[in-house]
């Protein structure tokens, strides 16, 4: 007596939620209003002045002529370098102070420690356009107005780095500092080498964030600056599209080009941000 066959298994197809579909819907939708126009601006960029206001995405005649005109006017390659020097610098600072004084704040306890957190936290409710007289006034009072240091000064530390570090600091082991003091290393390498390591993605989100913000930045420099040997990127895309009379095709390169180091950081350290926001969600 033979036995009959055992039933073939088949595959369940995945059940779709509606819910899923309407929310992958809705990112779609998102993405495609928010990359938009980053193709046109590209787009009008590879245009003629004849052809700027034919909206197709893909020019008739393609030209890399703007940038050309662009790339060989010094001016926009001294922009360039300005927005690049500041961004660095800004960064570097950042990482540094806000990271230190975490650490501090962190690991060493000691009498007013939290009126003094407090009160750093306290600058992220003051609005930047009631910050800009005060910070003006001590740039005359100074003599940095149109100069690096003023375009600088105002962000060389932030409330928000500093409360981010804190919050990553406070995740390290103090039995990790304890056995480096110990071993007899002084604070500032035990803050350098044992804790640092420790709190990667944090300084990557905190060294990115500042990048992105002080590449971009226009109010400030454009009330500290005076030379257009000391504009920054987006300060000096607006004087020169006054001065080539709303020359569009012109513009959108400039921008293009500006834009192109904002989305190289995005592409290549994507990972860092996304990690150092969702751990920064977790240590809040």
């Amino acid at each position: 007596m033979t036995s009959a066959p055992a039933p073939t298994p088949t595959l369940a197809m995945p059940r779709i939620h509606p819910g899923r579909i309407l929310i992958w819907t809705v990112l779609f939708i998102g993405g495609v209003i928010m990359v938009t126009p980053l193709i046109f601006m590209f787009s009008t960029s590879l245009k003629t002045a004849g052809q700027v206001y034919d909206l197709r995405m893909i020019p008739a005649a393609p030209t890399l002529d703007n940038y050309i005109k662009v790339l060989s006017d010094g001016r926009f390659l001294r922009w360039f370098f300005n927005s690049t020097f500041i961004a660095v610098a800004v960064t570097l600072s950042n990482v540094f102070f806000d990271s230190l004084v975490g650490y501090t704040l962190a690991k060493f306890r000691f009498r007013g420690r939290y009126f003094v957190f407090l009160a750093i936290l306290s600058t992220l409710m003051i609005p930047t356009e009631m910050l800009v007289i005060p910070w003006y006034l001590m740039s005359a009072e100074f003599g940095w107005l149109n100069s690096y240091w003023g375009i600088m000064f105002p962000g060389m530390m932030t409330a928000f780095g500093t409360f981010l570090m804190k919050q990553f600091f406070e995740t390290v082991p103090d039995d990790f500092i304890e056995a480096a003091r110990i071993d007899g290393l002084n604070e500032f390498t035990i803050w350098w080498r044992i804790a640092m390591p420790l709190v990667t993605p944090a300084l990557s989100a905190l060294a990115i964030f500042t990048f992105l913000g002080n590449w971009t930045a226009f109010f400030w420099p454009l009330i500290v600056t005076t030379s257009q040997e000391l504009y920054t990127l987006p300060i000096g895309l607006s004087s020169f599209a006054v001065e080539q009379a709303i020359q569009w095709e012109m513009i959108m390169t400039g921008a293009s080009l500006a834009t192109l180091p904002t989305l190289l950081v995005f592409l290549l350290l994507q990972r860092y941000i996304v990690r150092g926001v969702m751990l920064a969600g977790l240590k809040g």
